[in-house]
């Protein structure tokens, strides 16, 4: 089915009784756990993922997809309140939020955030109905040989570029390759890596791993160095709305920030932090009176939150069209799609056509929700920050644990959470990414496959990567992202030797 087609059949479906409820569902948990420091969607989305295998796919993904970006609009209030970004996106939120907070402006920084938040994801989602179906025919064009080499380039991306150590991401990676290995071979039919365990003749469930790294080890590392931070709200004061001029000296950062942030979502790893600094950065530049930035100046809220937004509903696009995740969030989502047997790919508009039709309707739905959701409710949302974090925290895993044994009823599946919960826990501990470990394990088994299938085709020869255009470049492009950023810090290391007086 064409685009127009497609998008009027997903909205005829997402816009059922019981889609829009778990729509409502996702938005609502997304500001939640937005809001709560500490708490983001990749973690609500692992805790969630155990509790939806008996659910529909398509409703529950909608949800998925509600929390995704329900959490951006929700970290607004931490960021502008608290001055505590309940997600790295918000950061520079924060910057400009909560000065305008402590003015007595925390309304109006409030509703530019929202308003800014519901602009650029609706821009970004029309933008995702043109672009995707396009992007996944040209994806039916590829074989084993270029999906192969796409998989190398999402590895290179999300290990070199996340995080603050290319050999740290590579670390986190490999030991998702491992563990995506484990198990028996579909191919040959033996037995990987399982030493001896009879559990793991299966391989291991990636949700448990999902659950263990994400929700237990990030829970348990917030819940011991984040208790140490002396935390101060501030309150809603005056008015929640904008006046006239407050408008006019937003809608220009929203949309300059929506066109900023939607190309860095598109990217491997392009995340959704850069764009809002660019976008602060060009405000502030932009402005008549630069000075008055860091004391509260609206434009660098309305613009890094249109960014944020724009760049997290962008990162549908590589997830739907080519099964690339490009967050860690996205990677859990694509565990979501798994979990019920579903590929996101090219193949995944025609194959299951309606369901991601009505996934991209329900970002329109979502939108509306999320605005009427945020902007009249924000009172109601910052009294979620009162909640005492021992609580909070104590909740979480006795819900990760609940749900993780309900999947199968199995007591080695709890001895697997424990352990990956440690495991996630010395990782952030020592600030390694854990995000290439997960897209590792689920698209390693993939890579192994079409790595085989080409090699088959081609009778082993290896060249058959850097002959077909498309696997090349690739690969040339993964090559680049390792090979530039080790020669500018050689020059780097370079120029401060020289400019060192002897």
């Amino acid at each position: 089915m064409d685009g127009l087609e497609g998008l009027l059949t997903g909205l005829e479906i997402a816009a059922t009784a019981t889609n829009l409820m778990w729509a409502f569902i996702g938005c609502l948990l997304g500001t939640a756990v937005g809001v709560l420091p500490g708490v983001g969607p990749a973690v609500t989305i692992a805790l969630l993922l155990p509790l939806t295998t008996k659910l529909e796919p398509t409703s529950a993904l909608i949800m998925f997809c509600g929390v995704y970006y329900g959490a951006m609009y929700g970290g607004s209030t931490t960021s502008i309140l608290l001055n505590t970004p309940g997600e790295s996106a918000s950061i520079a939120t924060s910057l400009e939020g909560n000065a305008m907070a402590k003015r007595g402006r925390a309304g109006p920084a409030l509703a530019t955030a929202a308003i800014g938040s519901f602009v650029a994801g609706t821009i970004a989602t029309i933008l995702v109905t043109l672009v995707a179906p396009p992007v996944a025919e040209w994806g039916l064009s590829f074989g084993p040989t270029e999906k192969f080499s796409l998989m190398v380039l999402a590895f290179m991306t999300i290990s070199a570029v996340l995080g603050q150590s290319a050999l740290r991401g590579f670390a986190s990676l490999f030991l998702g390759l491992y563990l995506g290995l484990v198990g028996t071979d579909l191919i040959s039919g033996q037995i990987r890596f399982a030493l001896g365990i009879e559990e793991l003749y299966d391989g291991i469930d990636v949700v448990v791993v999902a659950v263990g790294l994400f929700a237990i080890g990030e829970t348990l590392y917030v819940a011991s160095h984040d208790r140490r931070l002396v935390e101060t709200v501030e309150r809603i004061k005056g008015s929640l709305w904008m006046s006239a001029r407050d408008f006019r000296r937003s809608i220009g950062p929203w949309l300059r920030g929506t066109a900023i942030g939607f190309p860095f979502g598109t990217m491997p790893a392009g995340g959704s932090e850069i764009p809002t600094f660019l976008s602060y950065a060009t405000e502030k530049k932009l402005a008549k009176g630069p000075e008055k930035f860091g004391e509260g100046a609206i434009e660098g809220v309305a613009g890094p939150e249109a960014a944020n937004n724009a760049a997290v509903t962008a990162a549908l696009i590589p997830l739907l069209t080519l099964g690339l995740p490009t967050s860690a969030t996205s990677a859990i989502i694509l565990t979501g799609f798994q979990q019920y047997g579903i590929q996101p790919g090219p193949l995944l508009f025609t194959t299951q056509a309606e369901l991601v039709w009505a996934l991209i309707a329900s970002l329109y739905i979502g939108n509306v929700m999320l605005l009427v959701l945020n902007l009249p409710m924000a009172g109601v949302w910052a009294r979620l920050l009162s909640i005492p974090r021992p609580m909070l925290y104590a909740g979480i895993v006795v819900f990760a644990t609940i749900s993780a044994y309900g999947m199968r009823n199995s007591w080695f599946d709890l001895f697997l959470l424990a352990f990956f919960g440690l495991i996630g826990y010395a990782m952030k501990r020592w600030d390694i990414p854990v995000a290439p470990c997960l897209v590792g394990m689920i698209l390693g088994p993939r890579a192994d496959t079409e790595l085989r299938r080409a090699l088959q085709i081609s009778q082993s020869d290896f060249s058959v990567f850097v002959t077909r255009p498309i696997s090349a470049a690739l690969l040339a492009i993964a090559l680049a992202l390792i090979v530039v950023p080790a020669i500018a810090r050689w020059r780097r290391v370079r120029r401060a030797r020289s400019a060192r007086p002897t």
